[in-house]
């Protein structure tokens, strides 16, 4: 998966407009970013890139392309 539908999957998980994230926002300005989206997201990560995301990396996790990276997406465009 590339960081494009990578992206898109996200939004699906976050319930956001497809398109609407870039990879540059914060988690903390993402209203939808809760203990949910962190199962469904770790869940995502499983499923489509074969990776085991861990807990201690992902609360460190500050923006989207912390995310992307911990997914083993390229995080650039």
């Amino acid at each position: 998966m590339d960081r494009k539908d990578f992206l898109l999957a996200l939004d699906d998980v976050l319930e956001l407009d497809p398109g609407t994230l870039t990879g540059a926002e914060t988690l903390e300005s993402l209203d939808s970013w809760d203990s949910l989206a962190v199962i469904s997201f770790i869940a995502l990560v499983d499923e489509t890139m074969n990776v085991v995301v861990e807990g201690e990396k992902l609360a460190q996790a500050k923006t989207v392309d912390d995310l992307l990276a911990l997914a083993g997406v390229a995080v650039t465009a």
